[in-house]
């Protein structure tokens, strides 16, 4: 029985997207509207809108404009409705015509830049998201390095980085953007080459062995990268930023012993940023499940995360392991983060389902009905529970805990359809063949109206 489990993590997006938040500017179609028969039309539009007849949408707007013809509200609804129809030639004219007629609203900029960048028109976008920064220069200042790469203006997409350092800070995205930018063409040797020079100068500076060392690594130049941390090393002794280069080319080649002692310096040390610091866990995690042998290490990197209050990361461990089916390991995980975050039912429901698909039916039955105490009406729990009784043919205890656990079932038929299942087991082992068989026809026909 396969089940749909929710995890929590880093959600990746693209570089662009349009903005939901909603600005003090009014949305246009909140605006009050005259004329019976004029808002008769309007609203019927919003309606088709919502249930997505936008071509009927568009018939209803078209009304409109017989009675207004320079409504900027009407047009800024004809626009959304071509975009959501994909007729991006409509939908530009459109949007074009609500900001001709009332150039001061933002809304109707935003989607003229929703059209350009679906159509990946990116130099048009660029336009008009600079015209969007009199609103928002922040957000969309965002929005415009990303432009400047996408149409290769470098120059442009530096001069606005070295701006936002400056100002908002640095983020990943644009340190990225940076990186590609310092690699690439012109900028590449110079860039490199005056770092070196900053080195000979002022061979005790740090950031400029770290600087040299990342541009190396982005243009996969490792042995010159190595290089440069080995000088840091050299240079600066109690350095723990050299920890951080050598830790990935100690784990380059397989230098177990090496990398651990590294990655312990790293996580010791207060002046790294802790984003790093799980960076460098994630490595040492991919590393330590293909050589087992280092396991004991990562338990003892784990242990330099307990304060935080942000990532359980002893849980995301468990999930690591649990995405390559190493169930085993992974319910060892989940069982240890439960210690500490002991009412996460996401966890918990892992923890079970990672003990049943190990075989550990003996503490899946345990802690499955620990659980039902702590959760009386949280339905899985009583199907672990019943699934592990079955397993260890404790069929009486089974049949109770899975028709309890009917009872709680909301709008789950694949739960519903397991619990059923493990119940036509339970009476199958009480030897009862007709519930058996009365509880294994309603799984089956529940599990066929799952795959439609």
């Amino acid at each position: 029985m396969k089940f749909k489990i929710l995890f929590s993590g880093i959600i990746l997006t693209g570089a662009l997207t349009a903005p939901l938040a909603v600005f003090a500017q009014q949305e246009p179609e909140e605006i009050a509207l005259a004329n019976s028969e004029f808002e008769d039309n309007f609203y019927e539009a919003l309606k088709q809108k919502g249930i997505e007849n936008y071509d009927k949408a568009v018939q209803a707007l078209q009304k409109c404009l017989i009675k207004d013809a320079n409504n900027p509200v009407i047009y800024h609804e004809l626009g959304k409705n071509f975009l959501a129809l994909r007729n991006m030639p409509e939908a530009e004219n459109a949007f074009l015509k609500a900001t001709q007629l009332d150039p001061k609203n933002r809304w109707y900029w935003q989607g003229l830049y929703d059209v350009y960048y679906e159509n990946k028109d990116y130099n048009k976008s660029i336009e008009v998201v600079q015209k969007l920064m009199e609103w928002q220069k922040e957000y969309y200042q965002e929005d415009l390095v990303s432009l400047y790469m996408y149409t290769k203006q470098h120059d442009k997409a530096l001069a606005l980085i070295n701006e936002m350092e400056e100002t908002v800070g640095v983020s990943e995205k644009r340190k990225m953007y940076k990186a590609q930018i310092l690699n690439t063409g012109k900028y590449a040797k110079p860039q490199k080459d005056q770092l070196e020079e900053a080195i000979r100068k002022n061979p005790k500076e740090e950031s400029n062995y770290l600087d040299l060392i990342y541009l190396y690594s982005e243009s996969n130049q490792e042995a010159k990268a190595e290089e440069v941390a080995k000088r840091l090393e050299k240079e600066i002794p109690g350095s723990d930023w050299a920890q951080v280069g050598l830790f990935k080319f100690h784990i380059n080649k397989n230098e177990g012993d090496k990398a651990s002692e590294s990655m312990f310096r790293i996580l010791q040390s207060p002046k790294i940023d802790q984003k790093i610091k799980h960076r460098v866990l994630n490595e040492f995690l991919i590393y330590a499940s293909n050589n087992p042998k280092y396991t004991a290490n990562l338990d003892k990197a784990l242990t330099y995360f307990e304060d935080d209050k942000n990532v359980n990361a002893v849980k995301e461990v468990g999930k690591f392991y649990f995405n390559k089916k190493k169930f085993t390991e992974a319910a060892n995980y989940f069982a240890k983060s439960l210690i500490g975050t002991p009412d996460d039912i996401e966890a918990i429901e892992l923890l079970l389902y990672s003990y049943a698909e190990s075989a550990q039916n003996d503490i899946l039955l345990q802690k499955a009905s620990e659980y039902i105490d702590s959760y009386p009406t949280h339905a899985r729990l009583y199907y672990y529970a019943g699934l592990g009784a079955n397993r260890q043919k404790q069929f009486a205890k089974a049949k109770d805990w899975l028709t309890d656990g009917l009872d709680f079932v909301v709008e789950d038929p694949e739960l519903e359809a397991a619990l059923n299942k493990q119940l036509g087991e339970a009476y199958g082992g009480l030897g009862d063949t007709k519930k058996k068989e009365t509880y294994l026809a309603k799984a089956d026909k529940l599990a066929k109206t799952i795959k439609r």
